[in-house]
């Protein structure tokens, strides 16, 4: 049988089962308007013969695509652009506009409720400043990171010297001290968007400060990065020698802008001011420094200094949350996001009825340490309100708490509404309402 009849029975068998093919030749579906039948075939005829001759300059013509997938196209070619059935977006968080009237920047939250899987886009990946900023601008060919203080060898790093180094690609998360629920938020982008995960690729800070020398009784760092008020995070040696990463890669692309381009600081399972963008200068000391960006935000006090630099453990059901509507009983896959600055999460546990009973919800995938990680539980709503709620265990034994739980632990009055301190790692309640609508069930 030759191919152009080949091609014609093909045709004939599609068409008899009525099966919605897509042609990329016409750019149409089945459920578009019909092309000629006659027409078709005689074009089918004329593909099938010009590739059993080899013209290949005649079948791929044939093949061109409608306007929107041609081929050269900026949007499509030169970096790529997401569907325009997708309109997931970042929101500013706070309370404050982003930019505001001055042209600076602040808070901007990750849509958490249209999260699958545990990455975070970059550009969807939250953004937070110390206190408003300009985004800086800064050539990586002329930008350097000097290591000075305490050590034997004051050294100073172009781009190309840290990127001949050894390297590691390590998935950790980020997350602010501003990100905390209170009975005003509505969605879980407003309780929760203050936290985003991505795939981090640098070179160790330990492998530079080891190349530098460090001398004794050397016990802090501080991390200044390019920013108007120069901002700057004072991190334990011990800290800084373990897990601190120098990233010059993001979800395997430079690091954004937003996000610290060329170079920025990852301090593990720390609040998220300790991860200094566009850093610049690594000093070495032997004390703790109050900085502008420890000032009002970090303690040496040893009863609070674990909740000021640790996060504890977390986790939130993503859906349903706040906002979202369930179009009736029925069936359900609960889904949510847990992490630890403590390490990787061992365990999450789901409650449908406010906290009386909690099952063990499924860990979907690797539970990296200091990442987000997804967790799902079956749920069968019966059609009547109830309340759901996560809660984390990390692998070092830490349980999330309740907010009842925080406000105990900080000794308010138990007249008084739950108010977290420090970092808030405690548990957010959705409530589901019979019509289905998802609530905000903080009192």
């Amino acid at each position: 049988m030759s191919l152009a009849l080949k091609f014609l029975s093909v045709y004939f068998f599609v068409t008899e089962l009525s099966v919605p093919v897509n042609f990329i030749d016409e750019g149409i579906t089945m459920d578009s308007k019909k092309s000629d039948r006659r027409e078709f075939l005689k074009r089918g005829a004329a593909l099938a013969g010009g590739v059993a001759l080899g013209t290949t300059k005649t079948a791929n013509a044939q093949l061109e695509g409608p306007e929107s997938f041609q081929r050269g196209t900026d949007e499509i070619v030169g970096y790529g652009k997401r569907s325009r059935f997708v309109d997931s977006v970042r929101i500013p968080h706070g309370g404050r506009a982003s930019p505001d009237a001055f042209g600076l920047d602040f808070h901007i939250a990750t849509p958490l409720q249209d999260s699958v899987g545990v990455i975070t886009p970059s550009s969807l990946h939250y953004m937070g400043t110390t206190r408003g900023s300009f985004i800086p601008d800064i050539d990586p060919e002329k930008h350097r990171l000097m290591i000075h203080g305490m050590v034997d060898n004051p050294l100073v790093f172009t781009m190309d010297d840290l990127k001949r180094m050894p390297s590691v690609t390590r998935l950790h998360f980020i997350e602010c001290a501003g990100n905390r629920s209170n009975r005003r938020h509505t969605t879980i982008q407003e309780t929760h968007g203050m936290t985003s995960c991505a795939e981090w690729t640098g070179v160790l800070l330990s492998t530079l400060l080891k190349e530098a020398g460090v001398q004794a009784g050397a016990d802090w760092i501080v991390a200044e990065g390019v920013e108007e008020v120069k901002g700057a995070s004072s991190i334990p040696m011990t800290k800084a020698m373990d897990d601190c990463l120098i990233c010059y890669g993001m979800n395997g692309e430079p690091v954004r802008p937003q996000q610290g381009f060329p170079l920025r600081l990852m301090a593990p399972g720390f609040e998220g001011i300790f991860n200094v963008k566009w850093l610049r200068r690594i000093k070495v000391v032997d004390q703790y420094y109050m900085t502008y960006n420890d000032f009002g935000h970090l303690t040496q006090d040893p009863a609070t200094a674990a909740l000021g630099y640790q996060i504890g453990p977390k986790s939130v059901i993503t859906h349903p949350s706040g906002g979202q509507q369930l179009p009736g009983a029925g069936f359900y896959e609960v889904s949510g996001l847990a992490w630890s600055g403590g390490g990787s999460v061992a365990r999450v546990e789901v409650t449908t009825d406010g906290g009386r009973t909690w099952f063990d919800a499924d860990i979907r995938g690797p539970a990296h340490k200091m990442a987000h990680t997804r967790f799902t539980f079956e749920w069968n709503w019966d059609g009547s309100p109830c309340e759901l709620q996560s809660r984390c265990i990390d692998e070092i034994g830490q349980v999330q708490p309740s907010r009842a739980q925080a406000a105990e632990f900080w000794n308010q009055p138990p007249d008084q509404a739950p108010r977290v301190r420090g970092q808030d790692n405690s548990i957010q309640p959705w409530r589901v309402d019979g019509d289905g609508s998802i609530h905000n069930a903080i009192a």
